[in-house]
C-alpha cells in the first residue's frame, strides 16, 4: 500500500521538527520511532520521549490510502536528507516493512504497530493561556537558558523557571554559581503562576522557534505546558519542585559601577581565556582608576593580561570569576554596552543592560 507520495521536503521538514527529542537508544524501542498518520492528503507526525511530545501536520502527502505506522525517526531522516530533492518520494507499506522509494533508490525499514505507540495524556482541569511572538519568547530563552544546570542533584535547577503574573512573563535560570533573569510584557492579564520547564524542553523550543512575529500560544496547567506555533504542538511535563527565591539572589545595593562595550570586553576575555586553567577557567578582573584589567594564568606559569580604558573612579577591586560564565552572558545579550556592578571581591557581581530593567545576570566570585 502506498502510504505517502510527495516531494522530499514536504516530508523532511516536519520530520526534522519532531525528531529532535527522539533518543537514539531507548529502553522502549518504539520511542526511537516516529508515528506517521495519514488521512487524505494530511500527514501527521508525532514523536515522544514520554516527558515531551511533539506533533506536526502537513498537507500534500499525495496518494489516496489512509494508514498509520511507526518507523525509526533518525534513519528515515538521514535517508530523506541524502535523497535528491528533484525526485518524488514514496513511502510504501509492505509486509510490516516501510519501503522508501525515490528515483532508483530503494530502502526497506523495520516498523512497529502504530497502535503500540505511547501518547501523552493531555492534562485536564484549569488552564491559563496567553500569546507572545515567537521572536520575543526565543529571545527570553536566549537570555537565560545558558545558566541552567546540566546534571545537578537539585533536579529543579536542571530547568528554567517561567513565571507569569499580571501582564509580565519572567524567565529565570540558575546553576547555583550564576543566575540569569529576563522578562517581557504580554497582552494577557493573568494571576501569578510558576512552572519549571525541563532543560530538554527549553533546548527544543530554542531550536524550533523562529525569529519572527508569528504567534506562539502557551497554555499552562498544573503539571503540563503546551506550546502551539505554526503547525507544531509541543506538550511537556513540568519539573515538580520549588525553584529558589531568585529575588533574594539579586544584590540590592552595589557601590561600584562600570559601563563597558560588550564586543570589546568579549574579545579581550576570549584572548585571556586561552591561558586559563582548563579545569577552573578562572580570570582575575582588576578595576582601578579608569582601567579594567583581565589577568589569566595556568599551571605552566603562563599568563595573559588584557587592559581596557574605561570611565571608572570607584573602589579598587581585584576579583576572580569563571571566564566561561562571563562569556556566556556576553555572547547571549545582544547589546552594544553592558553595566557591571560590584561591591567587593567577596560578593556577587551584577551584569545589566543600561536603561533596561528587564535583564539581570548575577555571578558569584571564585578564588584564584
Amino acid at each position: 500500500m502506498v502510504l505517502i507520495k510527495t516531494h522530499r521536503d514536504t516530508l523532511l521538514a516536519p520530520l526534522q521538527s519532531v525528531s529532535g527529542i527522539v533518543e537514539r537508544r531507548h529502553t522502549l524501542p518504539i520511542l526511537s520511532n516516529v508515528l506517521l498518520e495519514k488521512h487524505g492528503d494530511r500527514l501527521t507526525l508525532l514523536a515522544t520521549d514520554i516527558e515531551i511530545q511533539i506533533t506536526t501536520t502537513t498537507t500534500g502527502a499525495g496518494s489516496e490510502g489512509d494508514g498509520a505506522v511507526t518507523v525509526g525517526a533518525r534513519k528515515l531522516q538521514e535517508i530523506l536528507r541524502s535523497l535528491s530533492d528533484a525526485n518524488e518520494v514514496s513511502l510504501v507499506l509492505e509486509d510490516k516493512r516501510l519501503q522508501v522509494r525515490s528515483g532508483k533508490s530503494r530502502f526497506s525499514l523495520q516498523t512497529l504497530p502504530a497502535d503500540d505507540f505511547p501518547r501523552m495524556t493531555i492534562a485536564e482541569g484549569e488552564t491559563r493561556s496567553f500569546q507572545i511572538t515567537q521572536k520575543a519568547f526565543r529571545q527570553l530563552l536566549g537570555k537565560t537558558q545558558f545558566s541552567m544546570a546540566a546534571q545537578d542533584v537539585r533536579y529543579y535547577l536542571n530547568g528554567l523557571l517561567l513565571l507569569v503574573e499580571g501582564k509580565e512573563l519572567r524567565a529565570v535560570a540558575t546553576d547555583g554559581h550564576r543566575l540569569a533573569f529576563a522578562s517581557v510584557e504580554i497582552e494577557a492579564d493573568l494571576p501569578r503562576q510558576e512552572i519549571i520547564l525541563p532543560r530538554k524542553t527549553v533546548l527544543e523550543l530554542n531550536r524550533l522557534l523562529v525569529d519572527n512575529d508569528e504567534p506562539l500560544e502557551i497554555t499552562l496547567t498544573a503539571n503540563q505546558v503546551r506550546f502551539i506555533f505554526g503547525s507544531v504542538v509541543l506538550v511537556s511535563k513540568l519539573i515538580d519542585g520549588k525553584f529558589p527565591d531568585y529575588e533574594r539572589v539579586v544584590p540590592a545595593t552595589l557601590r561600584n559601577h562600570v559601563k563597558v562595550g560588550r564586543q570589546a570586553l568579549m574579545q579581550a576575555m576570549n584572548r585571556a581565556a586561552i591561558l586559563t586553567n582548563e579545569k577552573f577557567r578562572g580570570v582575575r578582573v582588576v578595576l582601578g582608576e579608569n582601567s579594567l584589567k583581565l589577568i589569566a594564568a595556568n599551571a605552566e606559569q603562563e599568563e595573559a593580561q588584557e587592559e581596557m580604558e574605561i570611565d571608572y573612579s570607584g573602589d579598587a577591586i581585584d576579583v576572580g570569576f569563571n571566564v566561561g560564565y562571563l562569556l556566556d552572558v556576553l555572547n547571549n545579550v545582544q547589546t552594544d554596552e553592558i553595566q557591571w556592578s560590584f561591591n567587593d571581591a567577596n560578593t556577587s557581581a551584577l551584569i545589566t543592560v543600561p536603561g533596561n530593567e528587564r535583564f539581570k545576570y548575577v555571578i558569584m566570585p571564585m578564588r584564584i
